[in-house]
């Protein structure tokens, strides 16, 4: 029996594929909620507040990044913030007034300007698709391939999406 060989037309069509989720932060971020340094869960009392600054395990936020908010709806003087971000500094990686999606979101972004693509230079590259990605992750990558690739294209080796070519 006579058995050919099959082609396999992506493999041999030099396409390098960039999977986006290799650039995800690895780190979960950590949330601080100033609701739980409320005076009865509604104002800062700085006598009571600094107490609880001083006695709080910080150990816990150790090589994380940290979303510092608050759940209650309340004003919370500036000063607060401050404090807080002094006594993260010491073991948090990052510290940010924002929620964990949007902190995870800015790390992915930084992961991704900061990743060396110079081995792309003049190459086929494809990003691979993923469902539920936040598009400024694609804007991010696009802008940064760009000025490298031959052709950049999205989708799946097998069938992608031409989004520009030299």
């Amino acid at each position: 029996m006579n058995v050919t060989p099959l082609n396999n037309k992506v493999e041999n069509s030099g396409i390098i594929t960039v999977d986006i989720l290799e650039y995800k932060p690895l780190d979960t971020v950590l949330f601080l909620d100033i609701k739980d340094f409320l005076y009865m869960g509604l104002i800062i009392r700085e006598k009571d507040f600094k107490a609880l600054v001083s006695n709080y395990a910080w150990e816990k936020f150790k090589n994380k990044p940290v979303a510092i908010g608050c759940t209650a709806d309340t004003i919370i003087p500036t000063w607060v913030f401050m404090m807080l971000a002094d006594k993260l500094q010491p073991y948090a990686t990052v510290v940010a007034f924002t929620t964990t999606e949007d902190l995870t979101l800015w790390l992915w972004l930084d992961h991704i300007a900061g990743a060396d693509f110079s081995e792309l230079q003049d190459k086929k590259v494809v990003v691979r698709a993923h469902f539920n990605i936040h598009p400024s992750l694609y804007i991010a990558l696009t802008t940064k391939l760009k000025p490298l690739v031959k052709t950049l294209m999205y989708g799946e080796a097998g069938m992608p999406k031409v989004i520009y070519k030299k």
